[in-house]
Order: structure tokens, then sequence, then C-alpha cells
């Protein structure tokens, strides 16, 4: 579509009258996409087979894949340790971005302990390797390089993807059409964070291929795939490398974030005891950070109460990562991989997110209603919710059904194990379904939220924060992991269930004042 394009900014009575668009985005964009569309294909590619290659024995009776046979409870600690560790490491890979490489190297250097950690993984999962008992040692070292990697990537490959847009103001565009529309910055990054998120989405539908490779071949071909995607996005990363918009490191910022707020704590909860000012004239001491930057500091903690209540939706989310997994398997598959059913997640995602924003948005803001971020994560809240019932209801089932009733596999009349209870595994579905709206809500809503309202300087310290978030979820599902074996499954999820909703509420009743119109946020994120 043709234009004519004008850099004034629109009056009162236009931002009262004119319809707002989005932006077109530039081809940097899609470039920093198509490398974490690389990433994520390559994590999800090998965490999707994990719960079972941790697990279930290798060459089980049962005929489900398996490596390692160290039960439900113990996978599903590991499953939710590798997450953990993906999200604690951000923070280290933001300091490093933001105060000695910048965003780029840092993606570019930690992407290579990435590609040794998956090409350790392959090599420990070959048929020789496990019967040897390497397998173990393996995928432990394995899970702390990819670890590693995550952390210098996810932290900055967020933030960098949006500062690929340098555009701040709201300007006049002349559409070929004849009508005047208002061309809205905060509607491009909220765009640029949809379409980021669908490329987390495609990648993630790797595991459907590696699950399968899994169970048809075995877990050394599954965990080829992974090495072969990261090898040819690390190749588009290295050589597109000038192409980026990369803010230089502005020193030791996050260093100096925390001795501000170590100063506030120490005066008394003040953070304007730490100012510069305020330390030249009452201590006679200099310290190399600005009053401004204090101000900064004072935007990025109120932005991080947001995130407080994360950790709850993140631990319900993971659920679909292991527990779901080892329902399946308890169930009648019918040839189906007992892991191949979280991709239904993704495609949830894929399916539904052009829809939203060609649908259900636009006659939002023509009824006056603008469904901002706060609003959006806390019905992400409670389809997580919705999710978890359903699961609970399906594990109810499935005690309730032969041949082995609330003992699945661990009876007499299943043969060994070889004979699961008598429930369909598509059953699970619309848990699946259901997750993945609650994606399309919380997550991404998230990810906008956390960019726009972070301070220039601190762009990548407050989206690993954001990510830190999991890494809180993952800790609550190791403690709960305990409770993941038949007996305590049904009412495990009627917690979780119990702790979406009521999270959510309180969330709402919290942060509902702080979803203020896009224009009064936008400033926070100037790039000049």
């Amino acid at each position: 579509m043709t234009s004519t394009f004008y850099d004034d900014q629109p009056t009162e009575e236009e931002c009262k009258s004119l319809r707002r668009i989005a932006d077109q985005l530039p081809w940097a964009v899609w470039i920093v996409a198509l490398i974490e569309l690389a990433e994520r294909a390559a994590y999800y590619g090998v965490s999707g087979p994990f719960q079972n290659y941790i697990q279930n024995t290798y060459k089980s009776p049962s005929g489900l894949p398996g490596a390692l046979g160290l039960g439900q409870s113990a996978a599903t600690r590991f499953t939710n340790f590798f997450q953990f560790f993906c999200y604690v490491t951000p923070v280290f890979g933001a300091i490093v971005a933001d105060s000695y490489l910048g965003k780029v190297k840092t993606i570019i250097c930690f992407s290579v302990a990435y590609m040794f950690g998956l090409l350790i993984l392959f090599g420990t999962s070959l048929p020789i390797a496990i019967e040897n008992g390497y397998a173990f040692g393996g995928l432990i070292t394995a899970m702390i390089l990819i670890g590693i990697g995550t952390g210098g990537i996810k932290s900055n490959v967020s933030p960098l993807i949006a500062e690929q847009y340098t555009r701040t103001k709201q300007s006049i565009r002349i559409l070929e059409s004849g009508e005047r529309v208002i061309v809205d910055p905060a509607m491009t990054i909220e765009r640029i964070y949809t379409y980021f998120y669908m490329c987390i989405n495609v990648g993630s539908l790797s595991s459907a291929l590696t699950t399968v490779l899994e169970l048809k071949v075995g877990f050394w071909l599954a965990y080829l795939v992974p090495v072969c995607i990261f090898g040819i996005g690390f190749t588009v990363l290295v050589s597109e490398r000038r192409s980026y918009i990369d803010r230089p490191p502005s020193g030791s910022v996050v260093l100096h974030a925390f001795r501000i707020i170590w100063i506030g704590i120490w005066s008394g909860y003040k953070l304007d005891a730490a100012k510069s000012s305020f330390q030249r004239t009452e201590h006679r001491f200099t310290v190399p950070w600005s009053d401004e930057f204090v101000e900064e500091i004072k935007v990025a903690l109120a932005s991080c109460r947001v995130f407080l209540f994360f950790p709850i939706y993140w631990m319900a989310f993971s659920q679909m990562l292991n527990n779901f997994i080892s329902q399946a398997g308890t169930m009648e598959l019918h040839g189906i991989p007992n892991d191949i059913l979280t991709n239904i997640d993704a495609l949830t995602i894929i399916a539904f997110i052009p829809i939203l924003n060609a649908c259900l948005y636009p006659i939002l803001r023509r009824g006056g209603i603008l469904f901002r971020p706060i609003a959006r994560i806390t019905v992400g809240f409670i389809f997580a919710g919705l999710a978890m019932l359903y699961a609970a209801g399906v594990q109810h089932l499935i005690y309730i059904s032969p041949p082995c009733y609330d003992s699945p596999l661990n009876c007499g009349a299943s043969n060994g194990g070889s004979i699961p209870n008598k429930v369909h595994v598509l059953i699970q579905t619309p848990a699946y379904l259901l997750i993945g709206f609650s994606e399309i809500f919380a997550s991404t809503a998230g990810l906008e939220y956390a960019y726009t309202q972070a301070p220039p300087s601190m762009k990548s310290f407050i989206m690993s924060m954001f990510l830190l978030t999991s890494a809180g979820g993952s800790i609550l599902g190791i403690l709960i992991a305990p409770l993941a074996r038949d007996s305590y499954l049904v009412w495990m999820y009627l917690g979780f269930t119990t702790m979406c909703f009521v999270t959510g509420a309180i969330f709402w009743r919290l942060f509902k004042g702080y979803d203020s119109p896009k224009e009064e946020r936008i400033h926070l994120r100037n790039l000049d």
C-alpha cells in the first residue's frame, strides 16, 4: 500500500478522531525474529523429549522412549531445573550486554556455549553412549551450557528486535485511499512483539519433529535436528551482524543500579539519597551516575512490581512441559508420541494471534475499549487457571478408568506397564488450547510491558527481570515436584487452578491503574 507520510505530530483533535495504525517494520526486525526462531527451535527441540529421556528406562517395556529411567518426580525436578537455569542466566547476559559488549556481541559469544551444549547432548544420546552410562553426565553438562547460552541470547534478543524501530513520536500519514491516519509507535512496538512471539512459537514446533524422531528412530537423531537448526541461525546472526541497530554499552549500568538500591535501603528506602547532588552536598562524595539515572531506577523498580505475580503463571504454564507429558504416557496413545501434543499450544498461538490482531483488537478499539497489557495479563491468568482445572478433570477420568484405575501402568492387569488406562490421549487437547490462549494474553503483554516501561539504558536488564519470573515459576515447580505422583495429581492441578484465579484477581486489583494510555508510556523508551 502506497501512502504519503508527514512528520507533523497530530493535534489533540486529530488524536481523538483519526484511526491509529502501526508503522512498517524495518528489515532488521525480521532478521532478528529469524534468529530468535532458530534459537527457540533448538531450545524446544531438545527440551521437548526431556521428560521421556529422564523419566523412562532405555528400551522400556511400555514402549515409551527413554534413557535414564529416573521416574516422573525426578524428571519434573530436572526439567524445572533446566527452565530455572535458562531464565536465571539472562540477568548475567543483560549485565554483560549493557555494561561491556553490547547486545549483538553478547548474543554471538553466548551462542558458542549454546552450540557446544547441543553437540554434547547429541553425542551422549547415541545408543552406545546411553548403554555405557554417559547419558546422565552429558545431559547435565548440556543443560548447563545451553542454559548459559540462553541467558546471553534471551535477555538481549527481546529488546534488540524493538530497538530496530527508532521512531518515537506519533505522526500523520495519508493512505492511498485518501484517509488520514496516525502512525502510532506504541502500536508498532506491540505489533513487533506480537510477530516476535509468533516466531517463538513457530520455532517451538520443532518439538513436533523431535518427539516423533525419538519414538521412531532414537534420541540421537532427535537431538541432531536442533544442532542443524541452531547452526543456520548462528550463521545468519554472524553474517548480518553489521545490519543491526545496537546501542553501545553504557558502562556498569546494572552494577550502578544495585549500588543505588543498596544506598536507598540504608537510607530508609529513599532512593533520592543516592542522587549525585545529594551525595555531593550531604557527604561530599562523588558518584559515577547522574540524578536522572536515579529517576530511571525508580521507573524500573515500579515496573518490576508487576512482574512479582508472574512466577505463579509460569508454574502453571510449565505443567505442559513435564506433567502433561507424563499424564499422556498413562493414556491410550494409538501411535501418537506422548510428548507431541505440547505443539498444540504453539499452533494455537500461531493461528489465533493474527485473528486477534485483525479482528478482536480493532473491534475493541472502535468500541473505545483499549485492551492494554495489564488487562491482557489478567485474562492470561484466567485461561491458565481454566487449563489447570481441565487437567484435573482429565486426571480424575484416568483414575476412574481400567485397567489400573488410580495406579496407571502399575498393576498386574497392565502386563508389566505395557497396557495404559482406557482414556484416549487426545482428550488432553483442550488443556493445551487453554494454555495457548493464556500465553497469547499474558506472555506477549508481559514482554511488551517490560520493554515499553524500561528506561533507555536498562532495557536488557528489565527484560531479564521479566524472564527471571519464569525462573521463579521453575523454583515453585521444583518445590511441588514431590506431589507429581499418583494419588496427589488431581489435588495438585486443583491447587494450581486456585492459585491462578486468586493471583489474577489480586493482580488486577493492584495494577489496573497501570494501564495508562500508550502515548503516556512511549516516552519511556526514547531511543534518541
